[in-house]
């Protein structure tokens, strides 16, 4: 079973934190698409709109060790680390 990164979008504020703090460089902050942007709640497109509509995203899923860093260090509680067949 391999392990990845989820983010949760309506939560996220693109601070970079786990950027900061993933020794992997998993993540990185960038504008979101119309299709990422679609599905969030009011709340998360709020955030989006306050944060200049910049996001954390797992650029680089398959390089994360599963440290857990990022979810320990996300002030925003957005990031849990997910099982999945691989």
């Amino acid at each position: 079973m391999a392990t990845r990164p989820v983010i949760d979008l309506n939560r996220c504020e693109g601070k970079a934190v786990c950027v900061d703090v993933c020794p992997w460089k998993v993540f990185e902050i960038r504008l979101l698409s119309a299709a990422e942007a679609g599905p969030l709640t009011l709340r998360g497109r709020l955030k989006r709109v306050l944060h200049g509509g910049r996001q954390a995203v797992a650029a680089r899923p398959a390089d994360c060790h599963a440290c857990g860093l990022c979810v320990k260090e996300c002030p925003e509680e957005a990031i849990r680390l997910e099982r999945t067949p691989g």
